[in-house]
């Protein structure tokens, strides 16, 4: 049916001879991958200002100036919401008081997955902080306290490393802007039901891609990946930190070392937007080989073209140092 549709609105806009106008809309994309995501759906009419650019991340990043002003000339804001971007809760209550803000975890058909906790996933509770991290770590944990990274709702926050859950925010995304911007409503609805059945093939490709290392631990830097973990059947055994931006201290690190031992697990996988040397270090005299996830596209150029990337990127990450490859 989408694709009857997409393709009769194409025929519609060539026969006639209508051509995308410019959007009369002012948009702002929080990560980069929603901002690929609406990118794509809004290519030929517009593109979108990204606000977290290079290796920035959610968990740290401080809002600059001139985004500042940005905001406060914005229509419309897309961001997967406060449990992920906490640094924009107050600028668009504030600055972008006008703009229509477009919480994405809340999109309609949106898969939405608890956090674990217990066992090799430590408990999301901040009582599990002070028990294992050294006093040098507390005065950051207290800095971050109104930074809850563990969710408002108890839901990981992640949700976009599904690429069924980019089909929803794709469809959320496509119908903030028609109702935004409708005098490019058919260039919107095109391009999203392109995006579906583009996003439909990356499923296939990366299950058939993983299929050889399923069932292979692994330990990640923090437990980002359930969705992904879910969608094409791969799973880690264990996470380092829970909230990123809170490094382990000695005592910590010790048991991080033990617990990659005790595991058996193939891989310990780092992030490019957090300190590479942690996972070395609990990693040295162990036979787990390491690698690298990024969730967030750190080295990648934004484009509509960039969420299909991350994720193939990841697959690639995943299998190569699964495999022995890495």
């Amino acid at each position: 049916m989408r694709i009857a549709k997409a393709v009769l609105l194409a025929t519609t806009i060539l026969s006639t001879g209508i051509s995308s106008a410019k959007a009369d809309v002012n948009v702002m994309a929080s990560i980069k991958p929603i901002h690929s995501l609406v990118s794509a759906v809004m290519e030929g009419v517009g593109k979108p200002s990204l606000i977290i650019e290079g290796a920035g991340s959610p968990h740290t990043y401080a809002l600059k100036p001139s985004q500042a002003a940005e905001l406060q000339d914005a229509n419309l804001i897309f961001w997967v919401g406060h449990d992920l971007e906490t640094f924009l809760e107050k600028p668009i209550e504030g600055l972008a008081s006008d703009a229509v803000a477009i919480t994405l975890s809340n999109a309609h058909g949106l898969t939405k997955i608890k956090f674990r906790e217990g066992g090799a996933f430590d408990s999301h509770d901040h009582d599990d902080h002070d028990k294992h991290d050294d006093h040098d770590d507390h005065d950051d944990h207290d800095k971050h306290d109104d930074h809850d990274d563990h969710g408002h709702d108890g839901f990981d926050p992640h949700v976009w490393l599904d690429p069924a859950n980019a089909k929803a925010i794709v469809h959320e995304i496509e119908e903030a802007l028609v109702a935004t911007d409708p005098a490019n409503a058919a260039t919107y609805e095109a391009n999203a039901d392109k995006m579906m059945g583009e996003l439909d093939t990356l499923i296939s490709e990366i299950d058939a891609e993983l299929k050889s290392v399923k069932g292979k631990g692994y330990i990640v830097f923090h437990d980002a990946y359930q969705y992904f973990e879910g969608r094409f059947g791969v799973s880690a055994v264990g996470s380092i930190t829970i909230s990123p931006e809170i490094l382990p201290g000695a005592k910590r690190v010790s048991e991080l070392r033990e617990k990659v031992k005790s595991l058996d697990a193939t891989c310990v996988f780092a992030e490019p937007q957090f300190e590479p040397k942690l996972v070395k270090t609990i990693t040295e005299n162990t036979n787990a080989r390491t690698g690298v996830l990024d969730p967030l596209g750190a080295d990648l150029d934004s484009g509509p073209n960039m969420y299909f990337t991350l994720i193939r990127n990841m697959a690639r990450s995943l299998k190569d140092c699964l495999s022995g490859k890495g």
